[in-house]
């Protein structure tokens, strides 16, 4: 129903009965509502470049007052696709410079990620014009933790925070569709070694399209 029909509809029922016109409302209202938000969920191409942006309906895991969404691009998002992903680090993401990064990886991401088609790049943002690229690897030692839980990157000499980089990974998405939390937390240069959480990129994983 479209919104005019919807209130002319209402309306009515309010004519009947003022109470029984409020109930209508909200129960309507509720309708209505929830129709909006299958269509903004329904309207992810299955198989395009998925960019990160926020939507009309945004969801996350990690629904804290601290959570920080980066950006990302991938290349395919269909399940079980080849795909190339981005996940990038902004200036505006780091306040120093990185000694080690580690990425946590949810353990139902079910996608094997073999560590030699992983690699830390600065980056250059794709536009309408232009796509996401690696623009030049960053040399660093990169490995997959023992349970696969995390990839930790441990680049030969400290990353600045100037410029933009990023991880590229070339994998197989993996089988179930939904959303994906990776997390990125970052160890700066200094005696104490602790990593701070940067921010978190949420992948999503959809149905084949045909």
């Amino acid at each position: 129903m479209g919104l005019p029909s919807f209130r002319r509809q209402l309306g009515r029922l309010a004519g009947l009965s003022p109470k029984l016109g409020r109930r209508a409302a909200v129960l309507a209202t509720s309708a209505v509502l929830a129709g909006v938000g299958a269509v903004a969920l329904s309207a992810h191409p299955g198989a395009v470049q998925a960019q990160g942006t926020p939507s009309l309906m945004e969801f996350r895991w990690d629904n804290t007052k601290d959570y920080r969404k980066l950006y990302y691009f991938m290349t395919y998002t269909e399940r079980l696709k080849r795909s190339e992903y981005y996940l990038i680090l902004k200036p505006k993401d780091r306040k120093t410079a990185i000694l080690k990064l580690s990425i946590t990886i949810p353990s139902y991401f079910d996608a094997k990620i073999d560590p030699k088609r992983v690699k830390l790049c600065k980056m250059s943002e794709g536009g309408m014009m232009s796509r996401t690229k690696c623009q030049e690897t960053i040399p660093a030692t990169i490995e997959m933790a023992a349970n696969g839980s995390a990839i930790e990157i441990f680049p030969d000499t400290p990353v600045p925070d100037t410029g933009t980089i990023g991880v590229y990974m070339n994998i197989f998405n993996p089988f179930n569709i939904g959303m994906y939390q990776f997390n990125a937390l970052a160890q700066a240069p200094g005696d104490v070694p602790i990593a701070g959480y940067l921010g978190s990129w949420l992948i999503q994983i959809d149905p084949p399209s045909n």
